[in-house]
C-alpha cells in the first residue's frame, strides 16, 4: 500500500486508459514489472499495476467472473491478473478460504473461448506418507478423494447460476466433451500444451524441478497459474523456502509475463479464517 499521493493524480488515473507515467507519483520505490499496489489519497484510493513497458501505472477495474465477484482489494487485484493476456503466468499464496483455486477457476471460465481447453490440477500426496495403491478400488477410484476439493471449488461456482440457465449448463457441457479436466498433475506428464489455461492447485508440495517441468510444456497461448499456501506443505522435503511455488514466484519476478499476489483475507467463514490462524 502506497499513502499520501495527491487525490488529483489518482483521478487523472481512473481517466486514462493509457495510463499514467510512474514519475508523476512519487512512490519513493522502484517498481518491478506487473507490481500491483493500492494508492491512498486523503479522499480517494485506487488499485493500480505497474506496466514497465510503457513506464506507466494503470487503474485495475472491480470485474466479475463467471459469477464470483471480488470481495476485496486483493481479489480484485488477482482476477486482474487472471484476466490479463500478457500476463502468461500467475502465482497465488495465501492460506485457506482466501478465494485462490476458486477465483483463477472463474477467470478461466470467463475465458473459455480464448483456450482449447481448462486444466485443474493438483499433486497426490499420499495420506500419511502411504502410497496411494493401499486404497481400494481402480485408479479412478483411488485419485477421487484426492481431487474432490477441485470439484468443491467448480459447484461452487456453478450454484451461483440457475440449473436451467446457459451458464450453469455450459459447465456440464465443458466436462462432457473434456474442454474443462479435472486431473492429477502426474497424468500430464509427457504432453505439450497449447492454448491452454492451466490451473496447478496446491503446488506448495511441487519441487522446483517439477514446477520447470510442467511449465516447460508451456506452447503458444498457454497461461499457467500456480496456487498455494506455503505454510501448509504437506511434503516432508520441502519448507517454506525450498517449496516449488516460493521458488517460481523468487525466480519470476520482475519478468514482464509474470504476476503475484498474496492474499492475506479469508472470505470462507469466520470459523475457517480464526482455524488457519489458530490452529
Amino acid at each position: 500500500m502506497v499513502e499520501s499521493i495527491n487525490d488529483e493524480t489518482i483521478s487523472k488515473l481512473y481517466n486514462a486508459p493509457e495510463g499514467v507515467p510512474i514519475e508523476e507519483f512519487d512512490l519513493g520505490i522502484d517498481p518491478k514489472a506487473n507490481q500491483y499496489m493500492i494508492l491512498k489519497g486523503a479522499n480517494s484510493s485506487a488499485l493500480a499495476i505497474f506496466d514497465i513497458r510503457t513506464s506507466a501505472l494503470h487503474v485495475v477495474q472491480k470485474q466479475k467472473c463467471y459469477g464470483i465477484e471480488p470481495r476485496n482489494a486483493e481479489q480484485t487485484i488477482t482476477l486482474d491478473a487472471l484476466t490479463r493476456p500478457d500476463i502468461q503466468l500467475v502465482s497465488l499464496t495465501g492460506k485457506a478460504g482466501t478465494g485462490k483455486t476458486l477465483l483463477a477457476l472463474a477467470a478461466a471460465l470467463q475465458q473459455r473461448r480464448d483456450y482449447h481447453q481448462i486444466y485443474l490440477a493438483r499433486p497426490i500426496i499420499p495420506l500419511g506418507n502411504r502410497d496411494i495403491g493401499y486404497l481400494p478400488g481402480d485408479a479412478h477410484e483411488k485419485i477421487e478423494p484426492y481431487m474432490q476439493p477441485l470439484f468443491d471449488n467448480l459447484s461452487v461456482i456453478r450454484h451461483q447460476f440457475d440449473q436451467r440457465s446457459k451458464e450453469f449448463q455450459k459447465i456440464d457441457q465443458l466436462l462432457q466433451e473434456e474442454k474443462l479436466i479435472i486431473t492429477p498433475l502426474a497424468y500430464i506428464r509427457g504432453r505439450s500444451l497449447s492454448k491452454v489455461f492451466f490451473i496447478v492447485d496446491e503446488a506448495q508440495n511441487l519441487t522446483p524441478h517439477e514446477v520447470k517441468t510442467i511449465i516447460t510444456r508451456a506452447g503458444e497461448g498457454t497461461k499457467f497459474v500456480f496456487t498455494g499456501d506455503i505454510q501448509q506443505i504437506d511434503s516432508p522435503y520441502l519448507d517454506t523456502k525450498s517449496n516449488g511455488l516460493s521458488y517460481l514466484t523468487d525466480k519470476m519476478k520482475g519478468q514482464d509475463i509474470f504476476a503475484h499476489v498474496n492474499l492475506v483475507h479469508g472470505e470462507r467463514s469466520h470459523l475457517a479464517d480464526l482455524a488457519s490462524d489458530l490452529l
